[in-house]
């Protein structure tokens, strides 16, 4: 995320804004953070570091220079509640069953691949989901690194789960199509077509040549039986 405008005011800050600022005081529980408005700000110790922090001076100590994120405002308490990890795209509070957002394939599984749409964690995209008709495996559509559009389905807060299935279960189909199309390469249904043409080709010539060695042999028995009625 890009560092954004130094805000003048407490009612300039909006969640997910970035600031830059300065380690006042520490404590058992978090730090204290002079981030140059009228108040300052308060880092949790579980919100220094993504890792477990066992003690606020292992991280961080007073006059250190830090980067933090809003996480939420009290205007009335005049209270900021800050995060020295970077908050993902899309947070929990943000997500909604319904929405559609174009996701990367992280993961692929036999039931399944993971999208990761910019939250927390990436959505669990079952191969049921992944078109109206039978797909075998999920790897014989897309590969890692793929981006696809996905719709949330259902979401679990509490287990921290995202469903996702596709805005149009067809649109996958249609562009694996689209991409086979391009390629100069030939289909499967292509290539056995030619082996059954190459192979009943094969057959006739072995036909023609038994017609061939069927008929110059009928003609010598022939020829050899009219020359012993004429010696008789």
């Amino acid at each position: 995320m890009e560092q954004e405008a130094q805000p003048q005011t407490i009612t300039d800050l909006q969640p997910k804004m970035q600031l830059q600022g300065t380690i006042k005081e520490t404590y058992l529980y978090g730090a204290v953070v002079d981030i140059g408005l009228e108040k300052d700000g308060m880092v949790h110790i579980s919100q220094l570091a993504p890792k477990r922090v066992n003690r606020v001076t292992d991280v961080v100590k007073p006059g250190d220079s830090v980067n933090v994120w809003v996480v939420k405002v009290d205007q009335d308490q005049g209270r900021i509640g800050l995060t020295m990890i970077e908050p993902p795209d899309v947070t929990w509070r943000e997500l909604a069953e319904g929405q559609v957002y174009t996701g990367t394939i992280t993961r692929i599984e036999n039931y399944g691949v993971f999208v990761d749409i910019g939250a927390e964690r990436p959505g669990l995209l079952h191969i049921r989901e992944m078109a109206d008709s039978y797909v075998r495996h999920p790897s014989d559509l897309v590969k890692i690194g793929d981006e696809i559009d996905v719709r949330i389905l259902k979401l679990d807060r509490r287990k921290r789960q995202v469903d996702l299935g596709r805005p149009d279960p067809n649109a996958m189909l249609e562009e694996i199509m689209e991409e086979e199309e391009s390629e100069p390469t030939q289909t499967a249904m292509e290539i056995a077509l030619q082996r059954a043409q190459s192979q009943k080709k094969g057959r006739g010539q072995r036909h023609k040549k038994r017609s061939s060695f069927d008929l110059s042999e009928r003609e010598d028995i022939l020829a050899r039986t009219l020359k012993q009625h004429s010696q008789s």
